[in-house]
């Protein structure tokens, strides 16, 4: 890794693990150990927020430079060219994770039963900056916190269906970030490194029904950008593609680097984001069976995926 972005990187609180990969403790982790407030994983999914392991394996490789992405962006790699193993990335993620949790201890606030759990990650979110699919041993991630007892969660942003298809395991849970409507959006919003960033994208949503694991298509709405009343029904047809399980309309959130490049403006407010999900589920037969204010989601789903807590 580039001496450099590393130093910013740790500059941030993450930790670095290996030659690509990264840990960093997220806010509902924080919340969760001090406060006894849940993310919305929790209250959709059922996972225990104090006990995720927030984690990439490619924290300086993308397809995208996205406008409304709040991680540190001065990166332009599209592939790793030198790669860790799996049980390598996990037992060094595992440990910094530990590292980074340290102080919360001696914290008058701090839940010491959740603290102690919190040293043992039952939940892996395979998330925290790049592509993780550009990682080619990421079946064999997966595959080591399955013999672990670890749940994976993995969000990609559909730009390599290949890469996907090939996955084996799967993650317990696989997220697809669909942010633009259509193309002349999705050019717009997502900058993308590769020339056929959208076309790949579709493929990677025609591929989603015949994966056999829980799937669900997020949407990050950014006012004034890729959440008009209009692009509805073009979303509409992207996700009947995809047939996903669930579908998460999810506000932007104004902090991090996305600061330098968005405004205060460009946050809408859960009403409109839960308004724009109600519509969405009525023309795709979902029903908006959970929502999370704090962070503004609705989970919108199949009238018979009601019970999702008990998948997990």
């Amino acid at each position: 890794m580039d001496p450099e972005l590393k130093k910013i990187l740790e500059k941030q609180h993450y930790a670095i693990v290996g030659k690509h990969s990264g840990v960093k403790l997220c806010h509902w982790m924080r919340q969760s150990l001090l406060f006894k407030r849940e993310c919305y994983k929790q209250t959709f999914y059922g996972i225990q927020s104090h006990r995720c392991l927030q984690m990439t394996p490619a924290i300086s490789q993308c397809t995208h430079v996205c406008l409304y992405c709040w991680r540190f962006q001065g990166f332009t790699e599209k592939e790793l060219k030198e790669e860790d193993e799996p049980e390598h990335i996990l037992d060094k993620a595992i440990a910094a994770q530990r590292r980074l949790i340290t102080g919360f201890k001696g914290d008058s606030r701090c839940d010491q039963k959740k603290w102690k759990e919190a040293n043992k990650p039952t939940m892996l979110a395979c998330s925290l900056s790049g592509e993780p699919t550009l990682y080619s041993k990421l079946g064999g991630l997966f595959e080591t916190c399955h013999k672990r007892g670890i749940t994976t969660f993995l969000v990609t942003n559909g730009t390599t269906p290949k890469n996907l298809e090939r996955l084996d395991p799967l993650p317990k849970q696989l997220y697809v970030s669909v942010v633009a409507p259509n193309e002349k959006v999705y050019k717009k919003i997502c900058s993308p490194l590769i020339p056929n960033g959208w076309e790949k994208l579709n493929q990677t949503l025609e591929l989603l029904p015949s994966l056999d694991t829980r799937t669900v298509i997020r949407h990050t709405l950014v006012q004034n950008w890729n959440m008009d009343g209009k692009f509805i029904e073009e979303y509409k047809k992207l996700d009947s593609k995809a047939s996903p399980m669930f579908v998460e309309p999810k506000g932007y959130v104004f902090v991090g680097y996305s600061r330098k490049r968005m405004n205060l403006l460009n946050m809408p407010s859960h009403k409109s984001v839960k308004d724009f999900g109600n519509k969405l589920g009525e023309l795709m037969g979902y029903e908006t069976i959970m929502e999370k204010p704090d962070s503004r989601v609705v989970l919108l789903g199949k009238p018979e995926k009601r019970e999702i807590n008990k998948l997990i």
